[in-house]
Parts: C-alpha cells; structure tokens; sequence
C-alpha cells in the first residue's frame, strides 16, 4: 500500500505497541489517529505524536460505533485500521472468577470483533482496505496461568481467519500478527515483574514489521507473522 495521505486508526494508541506503530504509520506519511480510554494519556501522546486522537472504550459498542464514524466524517475515508487494544490478565484457573475472564474477552475479543465490524462496513463500501489485529504469542500456545489472555488471543487468530476469508473478496486485507514479549508497560498493568533487557523487543520493532507487510502490493498480503527476539536471555 501507499501510506502517503492514507487514513489510519489505531486502538490503544497512548502507549506501547500501539503508541510505536502510530508513530511509525505517521512517519511513513500516514495520517493516523489513536483511540484509549484514558484522556489525559491520550491527550498527551496525540501531542506528542502529531496525530490526531479519540477517546474511546473498544469494548463499548456505542464507541466503536462513533469512533469510525468520526474517522470517516473527518477524514473522508479510512484505509487502516489497527486492532492493538487490548489488556492481560493471568492467574491460576482455580483463582479465576468469571467476571475477570469476562473483562479480558469484553476488550481483546468483543472490542476487536466491534471494531473490525465498523471498520469492515467502511472498507466493503469503499471496496478497499488493511485490517491489522495484534495478537500474541500466546494466542499460538497456552501456558500455565494464562487461560484469559491466552484463550482471548486464540480467539482473535479465530476470528481473523473468519475476516480474512469474509473480506478478501473486497480488497480487504486482514493480518494477523503475534508479538512474543516486548518491553512495554504490559507487564505492570498486568501485575508482574518484566525484567529489562537490551535483547528484548521495543514497541519499534513491532511497528517496523507492520509497516513492512502492508508496504507489500495490494495484489497480495502477508495473511499472518510472528515477531520474536533473536536471542532474549
């Protein structure tokens, strides 16, 4: 694709991943605006970013909803959208209750599905577009205290593979893609220790990897990727 004057919208945008692959979206020439709940942080990376910014909960219809059809309104189209929001939660099973579950699928699932539901809409009409949904590692293979976030990112690779097959028919693009660890305030939002390393993947490298799969010509696309570090010990 052609990023100059592309209209991109990436969820979660005010931090981390998404924040890095914002910025490297309007590097490319991208005109990018960033959704999350918190103003303040949203504010503030919106400034510090040059781009523009909704505030918005993925996991509340009404939002999703509003938050297209703001792009749309303002910017007359929308060419990407970033499906990146999203949050862990992890615990032993016998520790879970159902409304913690609940909680992570409300934002890694349903606010995905709500989102690329809305974005779909646009992208059908327009007869084009790039649907990225960030995933995870985990969402390849289980692990030990991870049956929220990780069955949550099974779901989302699930449900791509459905979009994918949906949307191709309209130009539609749909990339799934599965970071493995990457330093971010993930770890502490989701209440364990992340030990630095200079080994480890940055937002950066995460971002650089999407821009590289949908520089790819329209007439194809990279259908999936994971992202690991080279040598993270």
């Amino acid at each position: 694709m052609n990023f100059t004057g592309a209209k991109a919208l990436v969820t979660g945008g005010s931090t981390g991943i998404g924040k890095g692959i914002a910025a490297a979206l309007k590097r490319e020439g991208a005109d990018v605006t960033i959704t999350a709940r918190q103003r303040e942080r949203l504010e503030r990376a919106a400034e510090e970013l040059g781009v523009d910014w909704i505030q918005a909960d993925v996991a509340v219809e009404e939002d999703a909803v509003r938050t297209v059809r703001e792009v749309v309104d303002r910017h007359g189209r929308l060419d990407v959208l970033i499906n990146n929001a999203g949050f862990g939660y992890f615990a032993p099973l016998v520790e879970m209750s159902l409304a913690d579950l609940e909680a992570v699928y409300r934002t890694n699932v349903f606010g995905a599905f709500l989102m690329a539901r809305e974005a779909a809409k646009q992208f059908i009409e327009q007869g084009s577009g790039h649907l990225v949904n960030i995933s995870s590692t985990s969402g390849l293979k289980g692990g030990r205290g991870s049956t929220a976030y990780s069955s949550s990112k099974f779901a989302l690779r699930g449900m791509t593979e459905c979009w994918r097959d949906e949307l191709r028919r309209h130009n539609v693009r749909v990339i799934l893609v599965n970071p493995s660890e990457v330093l971010t305030d993930f770890a502490s939002r989701a209440g364990f220790d992340q030990e630095a390393s200079p080994k480890k993947l940055r937002p950066r490298d995460i971002a650089d990897a999407i821009v590289g799969a949908l520089k790819v010509d329209d007439r194809g696309f990279i259908p999936e990727f994971s992202v690991f570090a080279t040598n993270p010990f």
